[in-house]
């Protein structure tokens, strides 16, 4: 499968201009990447008979500034993702001890983790399954 890069730029009037380097007098314009991204697609089929099937490369160039911080929305995404990985298995191993190894009732369980007993349930459930698989 061919593969193009596609330079995005914004103009003066807040459009995206899209740019295929490649392919001498590719380019068109919309009023977001997605409407400019559909459009690309469209002017390339007008040289390049795999258009419709190439994989196209976004550049999106930007100020350096919005640049650096999309890097760090991405990082902080990432880091958050994680997280949200780990404080998952905390919580199934907290559910885990508490209806199992203490015997405590979903309910209670819920009231200190702060939880449903409805969740706690879903938890304990899911518990089950990954031991049985």
């Amino acid at each position: 499968m061919k593969s193009y890069r596609v330079v995005y730029e914004l103009d003066e009037s807040g459009h995206w201009i899209a740019t295929v380097p490649a392919v001498k007098g590719c380019h068109t314009y919309g009023r977001s990447i997605h409407e400019a991204t559909e459009r690309i697609r469209e002017a390339l089929a007008l040289f390049v008979d795999d258009a419709d099937r190439a994989r196209l490369r976004p550049d999106v160039r930007l100020p350096v500034k919005i640049k650096v911080l999309i890097a760090r929305q991405q990082e902080a995404r990432a880091i958050a993702d994680r997280q949200q990985r780990r404080a998952s298995l905390v919580l199934v191993r907290a559910v885990k001890s508490l209806t199992e190894d203490l015997g405590l009732s979903v309910r209670d369980a819920g009231e200190l983790l702060g939880l449903s007993h409805q969740r706690v349930q879903q938890l304990r459930e899911s518990v089950k399954r990954a031991a049985l698989a």
